[in-house]
């Protein structure tokens, strides 16, 4: 454990806390550099619980953690200026669109408020112009939706390196079995067409 929300708040916080007692945490950029407060990066975390490094394994310890220990966690997320962190995405899942960070959830939050999409998955795959590009795969709750609809719905919606490139509609989306969508999995079967 690493961070907890104070018993005392009443509403919901949309974040995972603050950081425990005798625990920091660290939001750091791709060059390990704290970004500033507000702005997305890597949760990274050093404390006595967290791990000196993996046994006999120096070279996974030095891409796991930085030099004055602070264990990269793989999650994107946000702290304000009160401590609280918001995780918004995994760093795997992040689509590099030339030079720009874009982040799965939040293009899927976008997309599924369109009424005739029940669900979204937001991928990267390889561009030989901006070298990742988005694509979606979408459920459709309206069977009339096009693709020429959602694309022009992402237009007023997204900022044009976020918008899908490509949009593909599926009549259901790869789940483990708890109910969340497998990104990877989709990935990879473009992978192997």
């Amino acid at each position: 454990m690493a961070t907890a929300n104070r018993v005392d708040i009443k509403e919901f916080t949309g974040t995972i806390g603050v950081p425990i007692p005798s625990t920091e945490v660290a939001i750091l950029d791709d060059d390990g550099k704290e970004v500033p407060l507000g702005s997305p990066g890597e949760i990274a975390i050093r404390g006595p619980q967290v791990m000196a490094g993996y046994w006999n394994r120096p070279e996974d310890t030095a891409k796991s953690i930085t030099p004055d220990g602070f264990f990269k966690t793989g999650d994107v997320g946000i702290m304000d200026e009160k401590g609280f962190v918001r995780i918004v995405d995994r760093k795997k899942d992040m689509i590099l669109v030339s030079g720009f960070n874009v982040y799965p959830n939040e293009v899927e939050g976008v997309v599924a408020a369109h009424p005739g999409v029940l669900e979204v998955a937001c991928v990267g795959v390889p561009d030989a112009n901006s070298g990742e590009a988005v694509k979606l795969f979408v459920v459709r709750k309206d069977p009339s939706l096009t693709v020429e609809a959602l694309q022009e719905f992402c237009k007023h919606e997204l900022t044009a390196y976020k918008k899908p490139k490509y949009i593909e509609f599926r009549d259901e989306l790869p789940k483990t079995n708890v109910g969340k969508i497998l990104r990877r999995q989709l990935r990879d079967e473009k992978k192997a067409a």
